[in-house]
């Protein structure tokens, strides 16, 4: 129960200050509701159109590439951590995923998935009349 104890007295920390956030956040929080303070705040600019707009799959598509690589290198950092210990096998072994990870790299890269601006995509939609769509296709390359 001794080790249970600290886990314990931490979850209480967390909602505990949950509480008193929620609680003094109402307490101190604007009284005088106008239509201006009532608004989204969109980065000091005042937001114009639907919320509700499409956006391109390349912007997601890009989000998850990124994250999925921003997480396999967050694997570096215990593996350097340990080097001395891990020998010339665990130099080995990072060394084959490092490779693999640039081999994700290359292939996301002549996929097409990293270009915003397709210049040949955009061509050939004009010379057939087909309106764009949200629906990114990655091909091979010519």
């Amino acid at each position: 129960m001794q080790g249970w104890l600290f886990i314990l007295i931490m979850i209480a920390m967390g909602a505990g200050f949950a509480l008193v956030s929620i609680f003094l956040s109402g307490l101190l929080g604007p009284r005088k509701p106008t239509p201006e303070k009532l608004a989204p705040y969109e980065c000091g600019m005042p937001p114009v159109g639907s919320a509700r707009e499409r956006q391109s799959v390349k912007f997601y598509l890009v989000a998850m590439i990124f994250l999925l690589f921003d997480i396999e290198i967050a694997f570096l950092y215990p593996w350097a951590m340990a080097l001395r210990d891990l020998g010339w096998n665990g130099f080995a072994q990072v060394v084959i995923f490092i490779l693999l990870l640039l081999a994700g790299y290359v292939y996301v890269w002549r996929k097409g998935a990293l270009d915003w601006g397709n210049e040949e995509l955009s061509d050939r939609r004009r010379s057939i009349g087909d309106q764009p769509s949200t629906i990114a296709t990655y091909g091979p390359r010519n």
